[in-house]
């Protein structure tokens, strides 16, 4: 989900981008430290840069991702950035700035991601948490990889305030129909349920004859009794990294193209009509 067009309108899209950011923070301020409050004792810390709007890295040297969010991505070697990543990167610069650059870090039960970088949730002076915060100004969009999900709930409010209240992001609904799916990476994708199967590999969820959800069988564990009772037939929208199964030739005789590995139960809701 790229920024596409003339450059004018791109100028435009990352003005009132920031203009609407800050607009709703505003708004939203007091309720989003009702999602997530603080725990006891976190790790105090400082900040150094805020690379991007769920990234900073710290005076010690190490690299932070915020745990349960994903900022729109910031334009490298010549790419545009995201629509609204520019406003999610400030607006996590001026909650830092607020916080005099000292802030609570809590680790995930999981503390890396495959970069390297720690895994985390930070929270202001005052007791607001960054994540949240974000999703609630529609500048980031929720995600719940396991281990990690102990603040999902209080995040998934979050998100909805902004999604409710058409913040940021949620100005323009950013769900694609799953037949429309042209790319990989991080997509939120809606169709009816066609079918499910199970084999050794996990549960596959086929989803309007283009596209099929994984359970991976490593995380079947985490996923309820009750989350494929009554999903077939039902249009769903699910959350995730879409991967391109026809890449180096990896596409089997039958197969999907597109797969949506589901790290959560939470990363794919019900739609009801």
């Amino acid at each position: 989900m790229r920024e596409a067009g003339p450059m004018g309108l791109a100028l435009l899209l990352k003005k009132a981008s920031l203009v609407g950011a800050f607009f709703v923070g505003a708004i939203w301020q007091l309720e989003a430290q009702a999602f997530c409050p603080t725990p006891v004792d976190p790790q105090r810390v400082t900040v150094r840069q805020v690379v991007d709007g769920d990234t900073v890295r710290l005076n010690d040297g190490r690299s932070v991702r915020l745990i349960g969010i994903n900022a729109p991505e910031i334009g490298r070697k010549g790419r545009a950035s995201e629509p609204f990543a520019e406003a999610a990167r400030e607006r996590l610069q001026a909650l830092v700035k607020a916080s005099r650059g000292e802030v609570g870090l809590v680790p995930g039960v999981e503390s890396k991601d495959k970069y390297g970088r720690t895994l985390a949730h930070i929270y202001g002076r005052t007791g607001d948490n960054f994540e949240a915060q974000l999703l609630s100004e529609g500048l980031g969009y929720r995600v719940a990889v396991a281990p990690n999900v102990n603040l999902t709930d209080c995040q998934q409010q979050a998100e909805h305030a902004a999604r409710q209240a058409k913040a940021g992001l949620w100005r323009k609904p950013p769900v694609i129909p799953a037949a429309q799916v042209r790319q990989s990476g991080f997509a939120l994708i809606s169709g009816k349920v066609k079918g499910i199967e199970r084999n050794r590999g996990g549960i596959w969820i086929e989803i309007d004859d283009s596209l099929v959800l994984q359970v991976p069988s490593r995380l079947q564990r985490n996923f309820p009794a009750s989350f494929l009772q009554g999903l077939e037939g039902r249009t769903v929208e699910a959350r995730g990294w879409v991967l391109d199964r026809s890449r180096k030739g990896g596409l089997k005789p039958g197969q999907k193209r597109w797969l949506l590995p589901l790290t959560d139960p939470s990363m794919l809701e019900r739609i009801e009509r």
